[in-house]
């Protein structure tokens, strides 16, 4: 019954940003012939080569002419540009889309973190120590206080993030859910602490943490990508296992839960391979269907079918079974687990697959058969919705 709106959170200011636009100058200068050296804080990937090669094919050297400032405005809002551009294509390919790309930077440019921070001044839970502005966390339950703004006067990523939520709510949404990287957890009380100091209901946002996927080809690591730097891309993925495979196997996990991602076992075609384990489960069923259109059998009336007539164990288990599918996608929607649908369709295939090798569906009783299918027609129906729901194709053939 939510009505969901997905956005994505594009750091494009801070110290990231800068960092970015510092590696491109210098990845610029040496396109130029400049013998200048990355420095350890750069971003050492190729990818910001391709950047700078870009760059100097559609804008040329003008930009070492102007003052700094403007110099590294400039370069860090093409850098990510492209780079957003990319991750939209790849996320495309994934079968992802956002309903709006956020920029950090026009929310900064927008005042609205100064704002933010006159609230929680006013609310009596900022104090000035050490030259810096703190907020008061501990008063809700943090180990200590967290800095707000440095003593040079830059704003921490904090301090964005919190306006950054108070700016959905703004726009009238009422259950946040966030998505962050392993090395965040300290990040989520105290974010929860600066939207209960501001008024906000308990509940308001959820945390999920996800956890790093590990590459590896039968047991052994993959080695990191050369040209991006020191991790394999997503694109490098998908290009390698297809959207279907990746999408179902990142979704057997617990989005906490580290995952080891076995290049070799996702690309075969056995049951060791989840995804096309239930696909073929549904490439089966549909295999039945198509037997009876070739032979020009019609379909039974399924509201005349004797289903009383499904008395064997395995039926009784995936009548059973099928039940289940309502609550399931129900408890997947309350937990935020999409996971459990994954794990749901892959008890259901393996009930499937030796009820198909050991009992005919198409036999000489015409009572039974009709039942039968009735039963297979019920299992590809759940199967293609559970898929649906995860992204994933339903195939007819494989």
């Amino acid at each position: 019954g939510y009505r969901v709106f997905r956005e994505y959170y594009v750091n494009d200011a801070g110290n990231q940003g800068q960092t970015l636009a510092r590696s491109l100058l210098i990845r610029i200068r040496q396109q130029l012939g400049e013998a200048v050296e990355l420095p350890p804080e750069a971003y050492p990937g190729e990818y910001v080569i391709e950047l700078a090669k870009e760059y100097l094919s559609a804008e040329g050297p003008k930009v070492l002419e102007v003052p700094e400032a403007e110099r590294l405005d400039r370069l860090g809002r093409f850098a990510v540009k492209r780079i957003a551009e990319g991750q939209r294509r790849t996320l495309g390919a994934y079968g992802v889309e956002f309903d709006n790309w956020f920029s950090e930077r026009a929310l900064t440019e927008g005042g609205e973190p100064a704002r933010v921070l006159e609230r929680l001044r006013e609310g009596g839970y900022v104090y000035e120590a050490e030259g810096a502005v703190w907020f008061r966390t501990t008063a809700f339950g943090d180990d200590k206080d967290r800095v707000l703004v440095k003593s040079g006067g830059e704003a921490t990523y904090f301090v964005n993030d919190i306006a950054y939520h108070v700016n959905k709510i703004g726009r009238g949404f009422e259950r946040l859910i966030d998505l962050y990287g392993p090395d965040h957890h300290g990040h989520v009380p105290r974010m929860q602490a600066a939207l209960k100091a501001l008024g906000y209901p308990g509940g308001t946002l959820d945390v999920l943490i996800i956890q790093l996927v590990s590459l590896v080809r039968e047991g052994e690591p993959v080695r990191m990508s050369k040209r991006m730097g020191e991790f394999v891309t997503m694109e490098e993925l998908i290009g390698e296992v297809g959207r279907d495979a990746a999408r179902f196997t990142f979704l057997t996990r617990r989005h906490d839960s580290p995952l080891d991602f076995d290049l070799e076992v996702v690309t075969r075609q056995t049951a060791e391979n989840p995804v096309y384990y239930v696909q073929y489960a549904h490439a089966r069923i549909a295999s039945i269907f198509q037997h009876l259109r070739e032979k020009k059998l019609p379909l039974p009336d399924w509201r005349k079918v004797d289903l009383s007539l499904l008395r064997l164990a395995e039926e009784q288990s995936l009548i059973k079974r099928l039940l289940q599918f309502p609550h399931v996608v129900a408890a997947t929607a309350r937990a935020l687990e999409p996971h459990r649908i994954a794990y749901y369709l892959q008890e259901l295939a393996g009930l499937f697959h030796p009820y198909y090798k050991g009992h005919r569906v198409i036999g000489e009783d015409l009572a039974l058969t009709n039942a039968r299918l009735a039963l297979a027609a019920g299992v590809g129906l759940v199967v293609r919705n559970g898929l649906e729901l995860l992204g994933v194709s339903a195939p007819e053939k494989m």
